[in-house]
């Protein structure tokens, strides 16, 4: 379905000019208006794919309203000089970055949007108007929005009543009674908003209004009857016309390319550096996407926003911030700390901010002679406590997580938690940084102070509670002022993108919640099993080196990519598999993994890698990464680093031990139940197919998940042509390379490598299997259709995942998009599920008695530690839980098992 997306030029034309401050080339020429409506355009581009747009214009001279009211907008001062001046080149370059440009001679532009919009409603088309105009809004309705790009605004049919108190059908009659200041339309005197919705809920319409004029009372009932002959010009004044002639239609408005050559002549001429730059680069051309980059005011001070922060030194102070932050709707809250290790950091000082620029920084425990006196601490945090802990009270942060793990650290409870930025850049915009160094030049244009500026780096690195506190202010409290900055400029994306703000929710805020707690759990292990492996492991490693020197006939160093080089493609004249960016012999994982099919020494190499890797990874690290108070390992999980919405695990990294081989799974045999208790594992049984069925709605597929059939021997069956129950287990092996080789886009190469067989048989059997298949066909094709068309895909939840390369010219790169682009949904979908997953059981949890917790999340699997005596009800009920947090088109499945330790219940 084409969207059109209408641009009122005229209303933005103003709003810029007035909104921005004096910009001016060098040669004093004014240059305001010019780019903040072209950032306006090239944001829109950005936050809505629309195959048809154009950018409309009010044009010289009277229109017909003139005719019909000569008193109409005739009390409009004269349009300044500095604003005149800027209207022709900002046509030009309108037209440049490739907008078709609209204005009509005797017709308003809200009259040309009014007429497009029309028609391509009844095409079936989409429409977007981006307007300031509260006029518009009447022509809001199903498939029709109204957009404030400046205010950040996004109203649909639902919208426009929650603002004006009146559905989009009556705003007609409610301009009619309130008037339009603007275009020196009268109202009803004393009559506002109030009373105009207050008299169309109890009538219903204005003409019913009308006829029971007489029944309102009181003065501003005596106001409306001496008004009702000028009613019907009123209403035929505010009211948007949909069908005036005009020389075009909505189909003849496709967007265009823009013209390189013109625009920068017109950056030239403006000095619009940055945007010069990207032209320069290929980029100024790039539509950006919902939530991605402001462009920065080349002539505006991109730090300017700082100063005017507040130091709270004293009880007096004090006291009017704890006014404030009582008083405030939200309150955007940050802490300074002794330390990273959220277990372990200590608070330096607290900042806040209530509204742009007014922010402030408490410290509380800075060391230094020349240190002004800070307030006492522990009576300071006990004046806080009541408003940290209260969830009456909202809070929105960056990374809120680790503030609640800080506060933890000092007995209190994080409440209020209602927004955090890093998670709403997260859901828009997740392939990129999420820091706030990065949001706040990306989406305001702004520069904060870097952490090194304050503390220095390397050895000569101070911790904050040694920064002198009015730098500390600087720093913190912009910090603060930032996030709240960020928060207005992001929450309104995530809402006007309609699924993402329940993905941020119903989800990601949930799943923050759980994570903190399994993170201060943390998860038990047996050092003694560790080192006794490490040891094993260390000898081990030395025969392998032994091993190798002997095959290479010679000492080597085996961490060494020069020399190992120098040893297989020199002395033992191996084939060359790539080369790196320097044109030496690649000796990574990859060529090390195709040479090993045919010569020893690479499979040994790739052998000691692989014990090295676990060695200095798990068994010598792990034991030292205990935590001394609790006896626990404490990971640190992010939800913000996978595109996927997968969880990332750090400190340690417990997402990714091998389970595939002996020397994994004893590492996970380390992960143990304290006394009296066991762990259980609990999964999803192939959820990634069970997504595959859902998207794809193959018919054979549905019906073997609905039939709880083992959907690699009905493939097999299907595949080689025989019944189920003759389905060996070779036949069942290859089905099941096929089904998973099929979700990640293995081509007919790659499954005939896996298989070891030849690429004509491995192409025969794919061709077979879409055969069989056809929806599964049909979906992968109309995936990455779509994705090409969108440059995302997204979830069955709406998460977006986007693939830069989908349109690439490169052939490689553009394939491996594709083939993201069709596993994507699944292992996006996959993990939108096992968040809800986790957030059910951690809700169930919390809601009972039990003493059973969650403590680690891993891909596909929740790892709790249970109370013997509750082990029958886990049984039970995880299964339940973790079929019932979504509604597929196939079962969900939750498997469960248990043991002594995490090698034994998985």
């Amino acid at each position: 379905m084409p969207t059109l997306l209408l641009v009122d030029g005229s209303s933005y034309l103003y709003r810029a000019f007035h909104a921005l401050p004096d910009l001016r080339n060098s040669k004093g020429e004014p240059t305001g208006a010019i780019r903040g409506v072209l950032s306006m355009l090239r944001r829109l581009e950005g936050d809505y794919k629309a195959e048809y747009r154009a950018c409309v214009f009010d044009a010289k001279g009277k229109t017909f309203r003139d005719d019909w009211y000569p008193e109409y907008k005739s009390h409009r001062p004269p349009m300044p000089d500095d604003l005149r001046v800027q209207i022709e080149p900002l046509h030009e370059a309108v037209k440049a970055e490739g907008w078709p440009l609209l204005c009509v001679e005797g017709v308003e532009a809200d009259d040309v949007i009014g007429t497009l919009t029309r028609q391509a409603v009844e095409q079936g088309w989409e429409v977007v108007i981006s307007t300031g105009d509260k006029d518009l809004t009447q022509l809001v309705r199903p498939g029709v929005r109204w957009v404030n790009t400046m205010s950040e605004e996004v109203l649909d049919e639902a919208g426009v009543t929650a603002k004006f108190g009146v559905p989009p059908e009556r705003i007609i009659d409610y301009l009619t009674l309130v008037g339009d200041t603007v275009d020196n339309v009268p109202g009803v005197e004393k009559c506002g908003p109030k009373t105009a919705v207050k008299w169309l809920t109890e009538y219903g319409t204005l003409d019913n209004l009308v006829a029971n004029a007489e029944k309102v009372g009181g003065k501003v009932g005596e106001n409306l009857r001496k008004h009702l002959d000028f009613l019907p010009l009123g209403r035929r004044l505010v009211t948007v016309v949909t069908d005036v002639e005009l020389p075009f239609g909505a189909a003849d408005l496709p967007a265009r390319e823009d013209d390189k050559v013109a625009l920068k002549a017109l950056y030239e001429r403006f000095e619009f550096r940055g945007w010069l730059k990207d032209l320069a680069e290929g980029s100024v051309s790039e539509p950006a996407r919902a939530g991605t980059e402001v462009e920065v005011t080349d002539e505006a001070d991109p730090t300017a926003h700082r100063g005017g922060y507040q130091t709270i030194l004293d009880q007096e102070t004090l006291s009017a911030w704890l006014a404030k932050l009582n008083a405030a709707e939200l309150t955007a809250f940050d802490t300074e700390t002794t330390s990273l290790d959220q277990m372990e950091a200590r608070l330096v000082g607290m900042s806040f901010a209530v509204a742009k620029g007014e922010a402030a920084y408490l410290p509380l425990s800075h060391r230094g002679a020349d240190q002004p006196t800070q307030l006492p601490f522990d009576a300071t945090l006990a004046a806080l406590k009541s408003w940290l802990e209260s969830d009456a009270h909202l809070k929105v942060g960056q990374n809120l997580k680790y503030d609640a793990h800080v506060l933890l650290n000092h007995g209190i409870r994080l409440g209020g938690i209602a927004h955090d930025t890093l998670l709403q850049s997260y859901v828009l915009e997740s392939d990129k940084s999420h820091d706030m160094d990065s949001l706040a030049k990306r989406h305001l244009g702004l520069t904060t102070i870097p952490y090194t500026d304050i503390c220095g780096k390397g050895a000569k690195q101070i911790c904050f509670d040694e920064v002198a506190i009015d730098k500390a202010t600087e720093y913190a409290a912009e910090d603060a002022d930032i996030t709240l900055r960020l928060h207005r400029r992001l929450w309104p994306q995530v809402e006007a993108t309609g699924r993402l703000a329940p993905l941020y929710r119903e989800i990601e805020l949930p799943t923050m919640a759980v994570l903190l707690e399994m993170e201060r759990t943390g998860v038990l292990i047996d050092p003694f099993l560790l080192a006794q492996h490490s040891e094993e492991l260390g000898r081990r490693l030395l025969d392998l080196e032994r091993e190798a020197h002997e095959l290479a006939g010679q000492p080597f160093n085996l961490g060494s990519p020069k020399q190992l080089g120098e040893i297989l493609f020199g002395k033992l004249g191996l084939p060359v598999v790539k080369k790196t960016a320097t044109g030496q012999p690649s000796t990574d994982e990859d060529v090390l993994t195709q040479l090993a099919e045919d010569y020893p020494l690479p499979k040994l190499l790739l052998e000691h890698r692989s014990l090295a890797k676990l060695k200095s990874t798990y068994t010598d690290k792990l034991p030292r990464m205990v935590n001394p108070r609790t006896g626990r390992v404490h990971t640190t999980f992010s939800q913000a680093t996978a595109v996927t919405g997968r969880l990332a695990s750090t400190d340690p990294n417990l997402q990714n031990i091998p389970i595939r081989t002996a020397e994994g799974r004893r590492i996970r045999a380390a992960f143990i139940a304290p006394r009296d208790h066991v762990i259980v594992s609990a999964d999803y049984s192939q959820i990634e197919l069970r997504i595959m069925a859902h998207l794809s709605e193959d018919a054979r597929l549905l019906d073997a998940f609905a039939r709880g059939e083992d959907v690699h021997r009905a493939t097999a069956a299907e595949v080689f042509g025989v019944e189920p129950a003759e389905v060996s287990s070779e036949q069942r092996r290859y089905a099941k390379v096929i089904n998973f080789g099929l979700i990640y886009g293995m081509s007919a190469h790659g499954l005939a490598k896996n298989l070891g067989i030849e690429r004509s048989a491995a192409q025969a059997w794919i061709d077979r299997y879409f055969a069989r298949y056809p929806g599964v066909a049909d979906y992968m094709e109309r995936t990455k259709a779509e994705a090409k068309d969108k440059g995302y895909v997204e979830t069955v939840f709406g998460r977006r995942l986007y693939l830069p390369d989908i349109r690439a010219q490169q052939v490689g790169r553009r394939q491996a998009a594709e083939r993201a682009a069709i596993n994507a949904p699944m292992q996006g979908t996959a993990a939108d599920l096992i968040k809800r997953a986790m957030i059910a059981v951690h809700g169930w949890l919390a809601g009972s008695s039990l003493k059973s917790r969650l403590v680690l999340q891993v891909h596909d699997e929740l790892v709790l530690e249970v109370s013997q005596s509750e082990l029958e009800t886990m049984r039970t009920e995880l299964p339940k839980l973790m079929g019932g947090v979504a509604e597929l088109k196939v079962p969900l499945l939750g498997e469960v098992g248990e043991g002594d330790n995490w090698d034994e219940a998985h």
